[in-house]
């Protein structure tokens, strides 16, 4: 047989590369900047919100009008003095739910009639918050309720706003656990 050679690469001589190349190389995609600059302003805006809310409301307690004199219905921004659902609302940094009413879903709704009543009583009750000041009473024994919403009656003269929706036809009596509103 024979001797077998040993395989040796090629020396392939250097390519220069440009101040471009290497740039490139040794800096962070746009898209990691774009990323870290999102992340940043989204956790800016969290904390200032946090930090800008006064004292939060309590149980029994009239409530002027916010700052702006308007409350505005949330989005994924928004979380700050806003209508979430026909049932819950944030309100100076605190989100409040309505404990004596279920209203309608609006994002998770079952079907389409009860995705179309749940907008109306969010609206509605963005109109009723905005009419004028409003009392936040507590409810019963509990503070909160599973997911960290304040539960609290609000009333303006006596009344119940959400006696308001119920007759109204956009809410009704809460009977302590979730009912369809699909048929």
């Amino acid at each position: 047989m024979g001797t077998v050679a040993p395989l040796r690469r090629r020396a392939y001589p250097r390519r220069e590369t440009s101040v471009i190349e290497r740039s490139r190389r040794s800096s962070p995609s746009l898209l990691a900047l774009l990323l870290a600059a999102f992340l940043s302003g989204g956790a800016y805006i969290v904390f200032w919100n946090m930090g800008q809310s006064p004292a939060s409301p309590s149980a029994n307690r009239i409530l002027p009008f916010n700052k702006s004199g308007y409350i505005g219905t949330c989005s994924v921004f928004l979380r700050s003095d806003c209508v979430v659902d026909g049932d819950t609302f944030y309100y100076q940094g605190q989100k409040i739910r309505i404990a004596d009413i279920d209203a309608p879903e609006t994002d998770s709704a079952q079907c389409a009639s009860e995705a179309e009543r749940g907008e109306r009583a969010k609206r509605r009750l963005r109109e009723l918050l905005n009419e004028a000041p409003f009392e936040l009473h507590g409810y019963a024994s509990r503070d909160t309720d599973r997911y960290g919403r304040k539960l609290r009656i609000v009333t303006r003269g006596g009344r119940s706003i959400g006696d308001t929706l119920i007759a109204e036809g956009l809410a009704r009596r809460w009977s302590g656990k979730r009912l369809p509103w699909c048929i």
